[in-house]
């Protein structure tokens, strides 16, 4: 008997949880903040299961909403952080050589979210550009030009920080 798309749901979410809190993780950088955001996504997906259509698209259906997850928390995040015009803006202290990321990863997170997210797919998750297309609903073709431009901003920028 074939399973149905609930509990083949279940299995692909346990069999990959590590996955799913390493790329919440690399968005939000808080361990439970990762942790809510992945449980939010999985609350989401179990919630709109039968909204898969299509049992062998599971994995970028459930990546879709992982991300669109996390850009959410980082956008209701951002919101709560503006200061408002009354008050001062703190900017911790910050030394050259005792941050705890390395530049490429910095210089990662400096990128627009659509070209973080590229980047990250397909060099964290080891996604095939087909299925980031899929994820970000983008036309294979911007995903290839978009993957271009991040790594050549990546390497324009490390360049400069190595200056």
């Amino acid at each position: 008997m074939k399973p149905d798309k609930y509990e083949l749901l279940i299995t692909y979410l346990i069999d990959h949880q590590d996955k799913f809190y390493r790329l919440a993780f690399s968005y939000v950088k808080k361990k439970d903040d990762a942790l809510d955001v992945v449980q939010n996504a999985i609350c989401k997906a179990l919630e709109h299961h039968d909204a898969l259509k299509n049992e062998d698209a599971l994995k970028t259906w459930f990546y879709r909403i992982l991300v669109n997850e996390s850009l959410l928390f980082l956008k209701k995040q951002k919101e709560k952080l503006l200061p408002d015009a009354d008050q001062e803006l703190h900017i911790p202290y910050y030394e050259k050589g005792y941050d705890i990321h390395d530049d490429l990863y910095d210089q990662i997170n400096q990128l627009d979210a659509d070209l973080q997210t590229i980047i990250k797919l397909r060099y964290f998750e080891e996604m095939s550009l087909q299925e980031i297309a899929d994820i970000t609903e983008t036309n294979l073709n911007t995903v290839k030009s978009k993957l271009y431009r991040s790594l050549k901003l990546l390497k324009q920028n490390l360049e400069e920080v190595a200056i």
